[in-house]
């Protein structure tokens, strides 16, 4: 078993002749980094437990894993990156462990460290940001590569959010001289005019998770004197018809709700020296029933355009709260039932949303 692991001692004992269970040692350096590893009661040793269906002893030099073969070498090879990421200072909590396990489970263990470890940006506040999921590892990468990406995701994978931590970088590393962010206005549709107040009040509620984003990489007296001189802009879509947007890094927003001549008219605004980022959730389209949605339309005709970026997320890459990734799960299985019925003709209760639905 050696070979698996970089940075511990690992040694491994083999199963009795009558016996199934294996079982494998890791050394560790103190008992700080077991209260690091395993958490305030042990909170986190019993979900590793539960995670990769082991036991778990410990002692003053290490630890000791026991259970089925497959199940142990996975335990311990996820023991060993998290201990490697302990020892360079960062902190593990209940969802990093939960990715940990599952970026192992897909033969990618020699990426948890890669993965967690690279700090993208800095917040105003000294809060480093750093890619938690395989998915967002792409995204990012992809971010850097390409002129035009889209990032198709559930809720919560942290699309929009690294998109303006990328977009922030750029601006201080003096790629592009502004930072575009626009959203649709779908709700409103087309009665802003008769909303109360100016332009600003008008759209602020269709806007705030972009100023949020920005306010939080930025603070507040940045953002409003880069606001002032008109280095950052937030503006709903109707905002971009008719403009040429050079040495810009834009990013839309909820791009299921763009119709396709909207989509269309954003991706045709691009100017030189700019990067564009479309962000959007197909299974949370709030466009009429017989309007394709623009960002469904745009990945299946953007799909095979050389330098174009298309990173697909899914719940495993959600970032909040862990119930959030069975909530999504839970409403995949049903549409999945549901497409299934139709399918072999049983109809149910007709349900508005989702990419078939458009």
């Amino acid at each position: 078993m050696q070979d698996f692991y970089d940075h511990s001692e690992i040694t491994t004992e083999p199963p009795e002749p009558d016996n199934a269970q294996y079982e494998a040692e890791l050394d560790i350096q103190s008992m700080d980094e077991l209260v690091h590893l395993f958490g305030v009661f042990d909170e986190n040793l019993e979900i590793l437990q539960a995670e990769t269906n082991t036991q778990m002893k410990t002692s003053a030099d290490s630890i000791r894993i026991a259970g089925a073969k497959e199940d142990v070498e996975l335990a311990a090879q996820v023991l060993d990156r998290l201990l490697a990421m302990i020892r360079k200072g960062d902190t593990i909590n209940r969802s990093r462990i939960r990715y940990a396990v599952d970026i192992a489970k897909d033969g990618n263990a020699d990426m948890i460290e890669q993965i967690m470890g690279d700090v993208i940006a800095i917040t105003n506040k000294g809060r480093q940001i750093k890619c938690k999921t395989l998915g967002q590892k792409k995204y990012v990468q992809a971010l850097k590569e390409y002129d035009l990406v889209f990032g198709v995701g559930p809720a919560g994978t942290g699309k929009t959010f690294l998109a303006v931590a990328m977009a922030v970088l750029a601006f201080k590393n003096k790629e592009v001289n502004r930072i575009i962010l626009t959203r649709p206005a779908v709700e409103a549709g087309e009665k802003l005019g008769f909303l109360p107040g100016d332009l600003q009040n008008k759209v602020d509620p269709y806007l705030r998770p972009l100023y949020d984003a920005l306010h939080d990489f930025l603070g507040n007296e940045t953002y409003k004197s880069l606001s002032e001189r008109g280095a950052i802009e937030v503006a709903p879509l109707a905002y971009m018809r008719g403009r040429t947007l050079d040495d810009s890094f834009i990013i839309l927003d909820e791009a299921q709700n763009t119709t396709v001549e909207q989509m269309k008219m954003f991706l045709t605004r691009l100017g030189n020296n700019s990067k564009a980022v479309i962000t959007g959730d197909v299974t949370q389209i709030d466009l009429p029933r017989d309007t394709r949605s623009g960002l469904v339309d745009a990945s299946r005709v953007l799909r095979d355009v050389e330098d174009i970026g298309i990173v697909t997320l899914s719940q495993k890459d959600v970032v909040r709260h862990q119930l959030v990734q069975k909530i999504i799960e839970a409403y995949e299985k049903a549409a999945a039932a549901r497409q299934n019925d139709q399918q072999h003709g049983r109809r149910g209760n007709p349900r508005r949303g989702g990419k078939d639905a458009r």
